[in-house]
């Protein structure tokens, strides 16, 4: 799979693997001053790139696992999707769930870039699905633990 990276301005690091068993790429923050996040507050940070993906994939923007443990910052939608057909820059929508104020520095890596493989679904409209022993248990309906 190649991944095209349109480098605009303001950016000084190009997304990249950590280790070699890394399933994604850090993203980092292209600002030129800091971003100060009080406690529930959102932002939208740049991260200076630009993405083409090749037919059939997708670009999925994940929360960093140290920035949310140690200071509470993660994505507003958890996981965001960068479509094979987007062309404006890559951008990462924070949030700070923690109590205390947090300064998001430039070029702090912020988030996660996983490329993966799209399926595209055939719809069936039909008046019954199959069942199953679940049936249509809902949250915690298969256990306790």
């Amino acid at each position: 799979m190649l991944l095209k990276i349109e480098r605009l301005a303001h950016n000084r690091h190009l997304p990249q693997y950590q280790s070699e068993g890394a399933a994604g790429m850090d993203l980092h923050a292209a600002i030129t001053e800091p971003v100060t996040l009080k406690p529930l507050e959102r932002a939208l940070i740049p991260t200076g790139i630009k993405i083409e993906l090749e037919h059939g994939y997708e670009a999925q923007i994940r929360p960093r696992s140290g920035l949310s443990i140690k200071h509470g910052l993660t994505l507003i939608n958890c996981v965001g999707t960068v479509d094979e057909d987007y062309r404006g820059e890559v951008c990462v929508a924070m949030v700070n769930l923690s109590n205390d104020t947090h300064t998001i520095e430039p070029d702090e890596r912020i988030a996660q870039m996983v490329i993966n493989k799209i399926e595209r679904a055939r719809i069936e409209v039909c008046t019954e699905l199959t069942g199953t022993v679940r049936g249509a248990g809902g949250f915690g309906s298969t256990g306790t633990a």
